[in-house]
């Protein structure tokens, strides 16, 4: 399992060809309390850098993009009533969807865990 990461905050953690996205643990700190999160529908496919859902904080609302390529085969449907996941645990139980990868050559541009912290050093 691999994760990578956007400059936008997405994680994408790659099992086999299937991708789970998410916002990063950064990302969540910096919205605050999130209240309310749109997933896209399963079977609903997206080019890289598509917007794919939207996160919506106190402070906020900003949209989640597709960090690759592919369909949408699953989404964190308990996020609908429990929004708060993503502040506790946004890169585990909070993460939103999970794309069937369709370009594999597309993780080569996100960027490794190293390389993550310092852009949001």
């Amino acid at each position: 399992m691999t994760t990578y990461f956007t400059k936008d905050h997405e994680y994408v953690r790659v099992e086999g060809d299937v991708a789970t996205v998410g916002i990063t643990d950064y990302a969540q700190s910096q919205l605050g309390d999130v209240v309310f999160v749109e997933l896209p529908g399963v079977g609903k496919s997206y080019k890289q850098g598509a917007e794919a859902a939207v996160v919506e904080s106190v402070k906020a609302a900003s949209d989640v993009y597709a960090p690759i390529s592919g369909e949408v085969v699953e989404v964190n449907a308990a996020l609908a009533d429990t929004p708060a996941m993503i502040n506790e645990d946004a890169e585990g139980k909070g993460w939103f969807m999970k794309i069937k990868i369709a370009d594999k050559g597309e993780l080569a541009g996100l960027m490794d865990a190293a390389a993550y912290k310092a852009h949001t050093a």
